[in-house]
């Protein structure tokens, strides 16, 4: 049911906003000497399940790396399912437009998702999950070539695995060292485009997918910055490059960081647009060298709009320091610039659409700026994780840009961006005057969209302590915070794609408390309706009727979150530590200004603070909270703090905990390293093999962060890091103790150590070659940054590890999770340590699980 609706949604909103900066289609390469497109495959329903959370299964994985997969060949057989039925080997051919499809009669397979798998936790997974494709291709030497594929969600080539296309985007094109004889390629989809590409030299600039500023003269102009992929197919790295541009007689010159052999990566590079004067699209030459060498050169095409146009901006984002973009529908009237103190409104996208297409949808206000924000990539994220963060930093760019008055700011989206505006809404409840979600479904657990559902529940402890880790996801749970501003709910009654039962679910919810609520469903509004399916006059209309209280206005808050490092503050209250890790804490707090007072109740809440700044000097506040000791406190000073903390006794009076602590700066979980413009540290101290999967891994990571989040990130050895050279900088280390000798320097001080055969944590000791873990930990010497470590005791170990559901939108991972390699084949009964660090940083038995 949810595969259907996911792949109805890309067809209804990718139609009108797609084709972010009004280019033609430009060829990946310029210089490819020949071409061999895949004609004939194999395919075969082998289980697997990926989803939203960590614990996965892959009988692919599971039999390329225990060598039991019999050479495939029609007819064949591949394996045999749970209970005990063949699974056969069968035929493609490529249709009229070159892409691999089963015979003619081949139904798709309904194949269970393997051993140990609950069915309520695939329900809405991709359609791909349990296909596997087989290609072949014999070269006569060995020899480089440039892997394109479509349509598959990752890809085995010989035995090394890469990123795939699902979203079908063209543009992912990987360097693959092809071996002299027989290349096999395992692709997980249920149909594809697969072709090699020849390339007549190693270094490329790629055409497609770049990222573009408009040029819109009078407003936008001058020094702009792009990014553009570059691909390097050779056998070393490259160091020193410099991409030089040429446009309307202008030139600029951009160094380029270094790009490790046989990988591509987004660069970004200047431009002078300051002699562009007309509307179109304009030509822009780029010449990539070293020193005076010239390795390659092509032609990019810039548009420049007027100023009464919706056009897109660049940044470079602090996440990961890659160039994203956010797109802009000016105020009227056209070529002025806002008034200071107008309104800002936040537009977040469906699946499939383009920031840009987003802004184009609305006409332009006469009383505020629109502004659509990316989620990194079309599909991206969801809105959470990378795609929240991406929101938060346009949303600071917006701000600081346009100037509007803090009073009026709101939030609306469609579909996917619906759902974007329930969770941001819901997160960040202070920051808005109202919000209008259109179209929307509120949670993960109950639409799943392309990487399925969030599973609400589960038998085993160590899994439950995974889910627990997304508990920020489900906004059903954080519904009081709506009450800090107006919400209206717009869906068309008829919507096939996203039910209007889920906006008749959240009036539900809201109707018992929201005293600000509108709600309208469109008489007979399909999905998509027209540009009135987000600029609906009634809405703006709402938001035009709305104010953001100041905080010196407001006394009473309620306010519920589930991860301070996510969301910590509302107004004049912040969250600084919980009593257990990611369980939702609350607090329900009032202030009488006249008779000094604060007042309320707390739920699973450590450290508090109380902003004072709308206390006078001088002044003595009484303050008890769950009805417990009366705590007074004398104002040192106007602006001040009081920080509190709970006791076995009751709340007390206490200093901030310190940088090193857990805290809205870095509260743990696995993601929290991937910001901090990230660098991925491999292992280069073991054997052969050891050293082959560090590299191998990091490569796909970096593939994966790239296609899903527009991404780019340096990848270096562990020999080349120093905690100074990267100071503040997140890390994803790849391998252990024993073949990674950034290690000491990391991780020296951490409960958990990994190395050759063994695990230790906590006086426990695993042992074997087979295990594998996930964990974060603070870098010493950095008030922000972490370091997560990707990590294996051996060999299986390490393929255990292989698979990156980080990456996936809303994904639960824990602080840290040791488990077997036969997770591949059991799931969650292969988990052996899950949990959180205490506040402190030290393991502690009541905040994990553990299996003997």
């Amino acid at each position: 049911m949810h595969r259907a609706r996911f792949f109805f949604l890309v067809l209804i909103i990718s139609v009108p906003f797609l084709n972010a900066q009004s280019q033609p289609a430009q060829p990946a390469f310029s210089q490819v000497r020949e071409e061999y497109i895949f004609k004939t495959g194999l395919i075969a329903d082998l289980p697997s399940r990926y989803g939203r959370e960590a614990v996965y299964t892959d009988e692919l994985a599971y039999r390329l790396f225990t060598g039991e997969l019999p050479a495939p060949k029609a007819g064949g057989k591949a394996g045999a399912t749970r209970d005990g039925q063949p699974i056969i080997w069968e035929q493609m051919d490529i249709d009229s437009n070159f892409r691999l499809r089963p015979r003619v009669g081949r139904a798709l397979s309904g194949a269970p998702a393997g051993p140990g798998v609950r069915a309520g936790a695939i329900r809405g997974g991709l359609s791909w999950g349990n296909r596997t494709i087989y290609l072949s291709y014999t070269s006569p030497k060995a020899q480089t070539a440039i892997l394109s594929v479509k349509g598959n969600s990752s890809v085995f080539v010989n035995g090394v695995l890469h990123a795939g296309d699902p979203y079908n985007m063209g543009f992912l094109n990987l360097p693959i060292a092809l071996k002299k004889g027989v290349n096999e390629f395992y692709l997980r989809g249920s149909s594809a485009e697969a072709r090699l590409l020849f390339p007549s030299k190693p270094v490329m600039i790629q055409g497609d997918d770049p990222t573009l500023p408009h040029i819109v003269p009078g407003r936008q102009q001058g020094i702009q910055e792009g990014a553009v992929v570059i691909m390097n197919a050779g056998n070393s790295m490259l160091k020193g490059l410099t991409l030089q541009s040429s446009l309307g007689g202008q030139v600029e010159s951009s160094a380029l960081p270094d790009i490790p052999a046989m990988t591509t990566r987004k660069v970004i590079f200047r431009f002078n647009s300051s002699e562009i004067r007309e509307k179109g699209i304009h030509a822009c030459r780029l010449q990539l060298s070293i020193g005076k060498l010239l390795l390659d050169e092509r032609e990019i095409r810039l548009e420049a709009v007027g100023t009464e146009d919706a056009y897109s901006s660049t940044f470079t984002s602090e996440i990961d320091g890659s160039l994203q973009y956010y797109a802009v529908r000016p105020q009227l009237p056209a070529g002025n610039k806002p008034a200071v103190g107008n309104a800002l409104f936040l537009s977040v996208h469906g699946a499939g659409v383009e920031a840009i297409g987003q802004a184009r949808a609305y006409r332009s206000k006469d009383w505020g700026t629109l502004v659509a924000a990316t989620n990194r990539r079309p599909r991206g994220f969801n809105w959470e994780d990378w795609g929240r963060l991406d929101a938060l930093e346009v949303l600071d760019i917006a701000r600081k840009r346009f100037q509007p008055d803090p009073q009026k700011i709101y939030l609306t989206g469609h579909s996917m961006g619906g759902h974007g505006t329930w969770f941001l809404g819901a997160t960040y409840p202070d920051r808005w005057a109202a919000i209008a979600p259109c179209a929307g479904y509120p949670t993960l657990k109950g639409y799943g969209s392309a990487d399925g559902l969030i599973p609400d529940s589960s038998g085993n402890p160590q899994e439950q302590l995974l889910l627990r880790s997304g508990n920020q996801s489900d906004v059903i749970q954080l519904a009081s915070n709506y009450k800090h501003h107006g919400v209206y709910i717009f869906h068309g009654d008829d919507d096939r794609t996203v039910s209007v039962r889920y906006a008749r679910q959240m009036r539900g919810i809201l109707g018992d408390f929201h005293t600000d609520l509108s709600y309208y469903e469109y008489p007979g509004g399909s999905h998509w309706f027209g540009d009135h399916s987000v600029d609906w006059g009634p809405l703006f209309d709402f938001f035009k009727w709305h104010r953001r209280l100041p905080d010196s206005t407001v006394h009473a808050i309620d306010f519920t979150t589930a991860n301070p490092g996510i969301s910590a503050t509302s107004r004049w209250v912040t969250i600084l530590q919980q009593s257990r890790s990611l369980e939702y804490s609350r607090v329900q707090l009032s202030r009488d200004l006249q008779n000094r007072t604060i007042t309320g109740s707390t739920q699973n809440a450590r450290v508090l603070e109380l902003d004072l700044a709308d206390f006078p000097s001088g002044s003595l506040w009484t303050v008890q909270l769950d009805s417990g000791i009366v705590i007074r406190h004398t104002v040192a000073n106007q602006g001040g703090r009081l920080v509190l903390e709970k006791t076995a006794t009751g709340w007390r009076s206490a200093s901030r905990p310190a940088a090193w602590q857990k805290g809205p700066h870095r509260y743990g979980t696995l993601k929290d390293a991937f910001n901090h413009r990230m660098v991925f540290v491999v292992g280069t101290n073991g054997t052969r093999e050891e050293n082959e999967w560090n590299r191998n891994k990091a490569i796909y990571d970096a593939e994966t962060w790239y296609y899903r989040g527009n991404g780019a990130v340096d990848i270096i050895t562990d020999k080349e890091y120093s905690t100074e050279l990267y100071k503040d900088r997140g890390v994803i280390l790849f391998g252990n103790k024993s073949n990674n000798v950034a290690w000491s320097a990391l991780l020296s001080d951490c409960p958990i150590q990994v190395e050759r055969n063994q695990v230790s944590a906590g006086g426990r000791t695993w042992k074997g070659d087979d295990l594998a873990a996930y964990f974060v930990w603070p870098i010493k010497g950095s008030d922000k940054a972490s370091v997560a470590v990707i990590t294996g005791t051996g060999i299986k170990g390490m393929q255990a590890a292989t698979a990156n559901q980080y990456f996936a939108g809303a994904s639960g991972f824990p602080d840290f999770m040791l488990f077997g390699f036969d997770i591949l084949h059991k799931g969650a009964a292969a988990l052996k340590l899950t949990g959180f660090f205490d506040h402190e940083w030290k393991l502690a038995d009541d905040q994990m699980a553990v299996q003997e």
